[in-house]
């Protein structure tokens, strides 16, 4: 038996919906049941909603007086697990998932004893809902952010939605969560959670 297997792991779902709480939000919808299935891998942790605290714009780990994201970095270097939600806006990733990407970049300066950035022991998945086609295009913009600030992706790392072009149904509008985007949101959960404890047990070597 894989003695990792039951390796307790955290995770953060960032939550970067335009809309402040308590107004619905199809993002926090799909984070919340990625985090529920990835409970059933033993990982724990909460959702964050970005819109709800003052993220100061930049790209240094603290932006001064005010600046919501030192508290928000704290809990992500505290976790083994980050994942990503966002809308579609005009085929991109929300504003919000932009400036989370803009905060995170500071990262690449931050390294351990060995040398290695604070992500590199982390994955990384990412949550896309949309009315409009774009979420292969969102995915791969948020994807090649968190490669390139450090974190690890398991393959099938992404969860998605998008209604029927030109209409008005949400995500959080649907009766039931279809079929396809539940089974997609189980498999993104398996993978991560095996790559999590992965990277846990044994660390990218310093380079």
């Amino acid at each position: 038996m894989d003695p990792n297997k039951h390796t307790p792991l955290r995770a953060v779902a960032l939550v970067c919906t335009l809309s402040p709480s308590p107004a619905p939000s199809s993002s926090q919808l799909l984070a919340e049941q990625t985090m529920a299935a990835l409970a059933e891998h033993g990982v724990t942790g909460k959702t964050v909603r970005i819109a709800d605290h003052d993220v100061k714009p930049g790209v240094k780990t603290d932006m001064g007086d005010g600046d919501a994201w030192p508290e928000i970095r704290d809990t992500i270097l505290g976790c083994d697990i980050l994942i990503l939600s966002t809308p579609i806006w005009l085929g991109h990733p929300s504003s919000i998932a932009q400036r989370v990407l803009e905060r995170l970049n500071a990262e690449i300066s931050e390294s351990d004893d060995e040398g290695r950035p604070l992500t590199y022991g982390k994955a990384a998945s990412v949550c896309v809902v949309g009315n409009e086609d774009g979420a292969h295009k969102v995915g791969a913009d948020l994807f090649q952010g968190l490669n390139d600030i450090g974190f690890s992706l398991a393959p099938n790392a992404v969860t998605y939605w998008v209604g029927e072009a030109m209409q008005k149904t949400d995500y959080q509008d649907l009766d039931k969560t279809p079929q396809k985007t539940a089974a997609t949101t189980k498999t993104l959960a398996a993978n991560t959670a095996h790559l999590a404890r992965r990277l846990k047990a044994a660390p990218y070597p310093a380079s």
